[in-house]
């Protein structure tokens, strides 16, 4: 099948809507992407040229071995890369969309901009991977002849899988694909796949003109949660009706806001001025509870810290939370009655500067928080950035710095076509002095399978990196 990059080679990031800026990396163009570059071995001083006799003293000794490559000031996390089916997407692009469902195998969605998005099956037995959700297909859409601003172009959501093992997910805008895309987009849809039958519904339409950004449901009470954008609504699906309505029409939510169930199922979520606002099915009522660490707000509307990204403990009373430019780690009460709820600012996580944490928050089937940050690279071992795997124990309150991911199959991609020119949208890994292929921008998402088992998704190109937990565990 002809992959999508190779029918539309986009050249219009400036095109981007101001709201979907904010989760986009700053990378340097294809041509002026240093790339995987193996680094240059040192100049080696060679003999005096040839000339007229030389007195002894001015021979110069002979010339020493080259250098061993140097050695890395910091642990690896190896990790097995596999290539996303190219054919699901268009710019090597996804989002948070990463789970196990409960056959064991990974889901990941993927953005094919300006023509469809799609959910991908990855077997860890096979390492085979297939389409298993085509957005236009189930929801009955025509897919575009030319790419446009109107398509289904991501699946962005965190994959939701219910007690049930249904996986919900949802479908949201891309980008302009040049200033001839003028189209309306109508709106994105809530999709769920049910992978014992290995058929997938559409849900719907939440809110016209509104993507999908987030969706949790609680089959018990017959409802699903979803964050639409880019306004940032809070909408609820009643599955018995298949109505959509919303609790409080004048609430916004702070950016990729996410839904969480907790311990007596109601719903929490935060707002864009970061009130921790909570929903109960039972009343049908909302509650205003006010978030703050030691007296100071955990976020204010204007901090330019990004995005939120958290996640709950096994028995839903506490959330973990993190913001995508800082690596402060938050612990938040969720059964406080109100209307003030305790935060525990944990510290940092890693020191550093330049943070950037997306998606990637996650509590493991360990009771440990696991989250990548990536920092600037200031070790002088390199250049750009690091990625790297930290995790809390809140039994020992203690913080581990398991090192930066690294992909050990450094064949899982080609870089270079047959000419010797880098692919398009190749510019996401490098290669540190040692040799080893790292994560350059951005990874995307994070998550632990049953068996202890990491997956991260990493763009550019779109991999699924695949971590054993011996390749991380009982370090350091």
């Amino acid at each position: 099948m002809k992959s999508l990059a190779d029918r539309l080679v986009p050249k219009a990031l400036w095109y981007l809507p101001a709201g979907l800026v904010l989760l986009l990396p700053f990378v340097p163009s294809e041509m002026g992407s240093p790339g995987l570059q193996a680094a240059a071995p040192p100049a080696t001083p060679g003999l005096a040229d040839a000339g007229p006799p030389l007195r002894p003293a001015s021979v110069q000794a002979p010339a020493a071995p080259p250098a061993p490559p140097a050695k890395a000031p910091f642990r690896y996390v190896w990790g097995k890369a596999y290539h996303i089916l190219p054919e699901t997407h268009t710019d090597e692009s996804g989002y948070f969309s990463l789970c196990e469902g409960h056959n064991g195998k990974i889901y990941v969605g993927t953005a094919a901009y300006g023509f469809n998005a799609y959910l991908v099956e990855f077997d860890p037995v096979t390492e085979r991977q297939r389409i298993v959700v085509d957005v236009n297909k189930v929801c009955g859409l025509p897919t575009p002849a030319k790419p446009t601003y109107a398509a289904q172009a991501k699946i962005h959501t965190r994959n939701f899988v219910a007690p049930s093992g249904k996986i919900y997910v949802g479908s949201k805008q891309g980008y302009r694909r040049g200033k001839e895309d003028t189209a309306d987009y109508p709106g994105g849809y809530v999709i769920v796949y049910d992978p014992k039958t290995d058929k997938a519904e559409c849900l719907g339409m939440p809110y016209p003109g509104e993507g999908v950004n987030d969706v949790t449901a609680d089959e018990d009470a017959g409802l699903v949660y979803v964050v639409t954008c880019e306004e940032h609504h809070w909408m609820i699906l009643d599955l018995k009706t298949r109505r959509y309505h919303e609790p409080d029409p004048k609430l916004r939510l702070t950016p990729y806001a996410q839904t969480l169930l907790d311990a007596q199922n109601r719903a929490v979520v935060l707002s864009r001025d970061f009130q921790l606002i909570r929903y109960d099915p039972k009343t049908r009522k909302l509650e205003y509870l006010t978030l703050a660490s030691n007296g100071q707000p955990v976020g204010r509307a204007d901090d330019k810290l990004g995005p939120a990204c958290w996640a709950k403990t096994a028995d839903s009373k506490t959330a973990y939370l993190i913001r995508m430019s800082d690596s402060r780690l938050f612990r938040i009460d969720l059964t406080a009655a109100g209307p003030s709820v305790p935060v525990a600012d944990l510290g940092r996580l890693l020191p550093g500067k330049g943070f950037d944490s997306r998606g990637s928050l996650i509590v493991g089937h360990d009771g440990k928080v696991y989250v990548l940050i990536r920092v600037d690279n200031d070790t002088g071992f390199g250049k750009g950035y690091l990625h790297h795997l930290v995790s809390y124990d809140p039994a020992r309150n203690q913080t581990v710095d398991h090192g930066v991911i690294a992909v050990r199959n450094k064949d899982w991609f080609q870089f270079h076509d047959a000419h010797g020119k880098p692919k398009p949208w190749s510019h996401g890994f490098h290669t540190l002095p040692d040799g080893t292929i790292t994560p350059l921008h951005v990874h995307m998402a994070l998550h632990m399978a049953r068996d202890g088992t990491l997956y991260a998704t990493i763009i550019y190109p779109f991999t699924l990196l695949r971590i054993a937990p011996q390749d991380y565990r009982g370090q350091p």
